[in-house]
């Protein structure tokens, strides 16, 4: 039985491999909560109604969950088959990002603009909410660029001092040109030149498991090709709304943006 009180368990699980890092029960991180005995059927796991990752550790099923971004402090229930398994939330506050943005129509969009936007985000929303069943073994993923990594996800951002939604990616630097390579195995889900985010590509790496590249110079993979570790996948570049030549690196989990520094192994 699920017990509804998890903040033991969350320490006990700690060291389980699946994570570059810990897991980080707060807005935009991640909880991993046990959820039965691996000899058994996985068991189905879903927060929000939507379905969460499972996977083995330890001889033991593990449901590894993204918290939303806002999620309030406090319990956030999963589901477990008819019960349920209570991870108490922390409270965390995301640093303010100003920015100025010359080409206007990226702040203020034409109708024209606004439905290219709406029909791209239908694009993109159906690869991040999608959930392919497929085992997952870990979650560390490689660098998709060597330069440094910003602490920027969750940013609440103002462009041009009007207020956006919250930066849900991890800017990287990098010069323009360099190679961008797939940090872990998995299936290019969608590509595109999309409004906001430029030459973009996402890549599926299974049960709703999905990461994000944006502002590309090129794209070198078509959607539905498997790539590996350290594939090329395209180019940093400029593209979309952007201030200079940068990686744009998104992860999800069940639909919701996640830090990626979780996931991120040293680039050593």
């Amino acid at each position: 039985m699920i017990s509804r009180t998890t903040t033991l368990l969350l320490s006990l699980l700690l060291a389980i491999p699946a994570l570059a890092t810990e897991p980080s029960p707060r807005p935009g991180g991640v909880v991993i909560v046990e959820v039965g005995d691996a000899a058994d059927n996985a068991p189905k796991v879903s927060l929000h109604g939507k379905p969460v990752l499972v996977m083995t550790r330890n001889g033991k099923w593990v449901a590894v969950a993204g918290v939303p971004l806002d999620a309030e402090p406090g319990e956030l229930t999963l589901d477990v088959g008819a019960e349920s398994a209570v991870v108490e939330i922390a409270e965390h506050a995301y640093r303010e990002q100003w920015i100025t943005v010359e080409n206007q129509s990226f702040v203020e969009q034409s109708q024209e603009q606004l439905d290219r936007i709406w029909s791209e985000r239908k694009i993109i929303d159906a690869v991040l909410t999608s959930f392919t069943n497929r085992p997952v073994s870990s979650l560390s993923l490689r660098p998709p660029v060597p330069g440094n990594r910003s602490d920027s996800f969750g940013y609440r951002r103002f462009f041009n001092e009007q207020a956006r939604s919250p930066h849900k990616g991890m800017d990287m630097s990098a010069a323009s040109g360099d190679p961008v390579s797939a940090p872990s195995e998995g299936l290019i889900a969608a590509t595109g030149d999309y409004f906001f985010n430029g030459n973009t590509v996402l890549i599926d790496h299974g049960q709703g498991f999905v990461s994000m590249y944006c502002h590309l110079s090129e794209i070198t993979v078509k959607e539905g090709q498997s790539v590996t570790v350290g594939d090329v996948i395209g180019a940093v570049g400029a593209t979309g709304r952007v201030t200079g030549p940068h990686l744009h690196f998104g992860t999800y989990l069940n639909g919701t943006a996640v830090d990626p520094a979780i996931f991120l192994l040293d680039a050593n």
